[in-house]
Parts: C-alpha cells; structure tokens; sequence
C-alpha cells in the first residue's frame, strides 16, 4: 500500500472542499481499501464521509424511495419500505458478498465499486482500465466469467453489483452533489460503457458526491424479484442474474422492468424483452418468447459462450417466479 494522507470531514462543505483538492471519498471502504492494499488503487489522499449525514430512507411524494448514500447494504435490505415496494432491491443486496459485508458497505459505494476481473487486480497483467493503452490481457486469456453485452476491444470485464442490476431495471436516478452544486443523473447514464476509454467508469465530475439513489413511483400492483445464478450459493459473483418487475393488471402485462447482470460491463437492461411482455397476458409461451431476446446483441469470448443461453434461461426463470406461472 502506497503512502496517503487522512481526513475525516466533518460536515457536506468540508467534503466537498476535499474532494476538489483530489481527495478520494471513502465511507465503509470494503473495496477501495482492497484495491488499495493490492496496489490496484493509488490515491495520495482519502476523505471519510462516514459522518454526513445521509443516512435514511424516505418515500417521495410521488411514492418511490430515495436512499441516502451512507445507508448500509444490510440496513438497506432490512428497511420495511424497501423490502415491500421493491424486494428486488432487498433480494439482490442480499444475495451480495458476506453478511459482514453487508453491514459495512454502503449504498452508494456499493455502485462505485469496480470490476473483479482478475487481470484488472494482477498489476503484471496488461489493462487498459488500470493503465490506459497497456491492452487487454483478458480478450486472450481466460474469460470465463466476463462480459458478453457492452465490451470493447478495450475492455471486457464485468460490473460486479447486484443492486446495481435492480436499480437499472426500475431505471433509478443518481442524486450528486459537487462544487457546482445539485444535480441528478438516469442511472443508465451514471455507470460508463468502457468504449475507448474504460478508465472512466461513472459520470461523476472533479469532486462531485453521491448523496441518494431514488427509484420512481411504479404502477400498483407491482411485483419483483431478483436471481442469481453463480458457481456457489454464497460470497460469489454472478455468473448471470435477473431482476425483474412487472405491473399486472386485468390479467394483462401493463409495465415491465428487466435487468441482467453478471454478462454486461454495466447492469444491462433489456428493453426488447421488456417490449415482448408489455400487453400481453401471463404464460410460460410468453415468458420462454421474450426471454430469447435477452441475449440480442451478445460477443461471447473464447470461455463464456455458455452465458448466452444461460441468460436466457435466467431471465425466463425469474420472469415465470415474479409473474406467478413457475
């Protein structure tokens, strides 16, 4: 681990002064400081935001949450609001690392953490996300657990969050706030395709802070859950996932959100499945129809062609599970 220096800021303005001066934020830690101890990461100083005070759980006038930054994953997963609006958001934090974990993570660090790629955390090994124009070492290597949906000649590595997955689905909204003030970004904007540039990894400016991620208002009833398929039933990354919500009224399929992760170099949200559901009514034709779109647009590598047809598969899954024919 490489020197750095310490602060701990003790209201909003004092962060935000840091953070322009360079300083990185950290909160609970869990994967900055992971990075840091493997050389991945190298900042020269860190800002703890530990005691701002975005710590709650509020439901908008509209009828949708927002959920402050420093909320934790497990407080998150346990909040009454959460779990009976939107348990695909409960479901997916907790299918995520370790309880222990859980109970020191935060939300909003949770979006910002960066890729499990093996290659990325091997600082022998080349990586244009670590180390710009040094290559790719996992196009040619083994890439079993990688992208699918989203990659570059550039970069190929996965997004790691779960909840990131639920939040693309019921298209979330990203609250900052930087030395230019306010403003919020679609969280299908805030996490950055890697393109040419997979350095740059969200759409946060010099400085700017996460304050809250608010879900919008969805049509009543709705339903929704959130699978994950992985080599081991704990502490492991998705191999593919789903999240799903759908609003059913009259029989009749009125809104439909579906997400996949562990296959895009971000959360990947499924508009042509989404498409195939809405208007139509419930049944295991429809479900298996609008699953085979999931994969539209997929460049399997060597070792994970195999994710292509378990996407499928995972999203007609979980899609039969929340829309009651399973």
């Amino acid at each position: 681990m490489y020197p750095f220096s310490f602060t701990k800021a003790s209201d909003t303005q004092d962060a935000l002064n840091a953070g322009r001066r360079g300083g990185r934020y950290i909160a609970g830690g869990t994967t900055l400081v992971d990075l840091m101890r493997e050389t991945v990461e190298r900042p020269e100083a860190l800002v703890d935001i530990s005691a701002l005070p975005l710590r709650e759980v509020t439901v908008t006038e509209r009828g949708g949450l927002r959920i402050g930054a420093l909320v934790t994953m497990a407080e998150t997963a346990a909040h009454p609001k959460v779990r009976t609006t939107f348990p695909v958001i409960s479901e997916a934090l907790e299918l995520s690392a370790s309880a222990q974990l859980r109970n020191m993570a935060t939300l909003g660090g949770n979006i910002m953490q960066r890729t499990r790629c093996t290659y990325f955390r091997d600082v022998t090994a080349a990586c244009n996300k670590r180390e710009p124009g040094s290559g790719c070492a996992a196009r040619e290597g083994f890439n079993r657990s990688h992208a699918i949906l989203g990659t570059s000649d550039a970069c190929v590595a996965t997004h790691p969050s779960d909840v990131a997955v639920a939040f693309a689905a019921l298209e979330a909204r990203v609250h900052l706030l930087g030395p230019d003030g306010q403003r919020q970004v679609p969280f299908a904007d805030f996490l950055l395709r890697p393109g040419n540039t997979p350095q740059h990894e969200q759409a946060l400016n010099q400085g700017e802070l996460i304050t809250a991620v608010e879900i919008p208002a969805l049509p009543r009833p709705l339903k929704s859950g959130y699978l994950k398929v992985r080599d081991r039933q704990s502490y492991e990354f998705a191999l593919t996932s789903a999240a799903v919500a759908l609003h059913i009224r009259g029989g009749v399929i009125r809104e439909a959100k579906v997400a996949a992760g562990g296959v895009g170099t971000v959360p990947w949200k499924l508009p042509a499945v989404e498409e195939a559901l809405i208007g139509e009514r419930p049944s295991d034709r429809l479900w298996a129809e609008a699953a085979a779109h999931a994969g539209d647009g997929a460049r399997p590598l060597q070792h994970n062609r195999f994710k292509v047809e378990l996407l499928k598969r995972t999203v007609e899954r979980q899609l039969r599970i929340v829309g009651g024919t399973k």
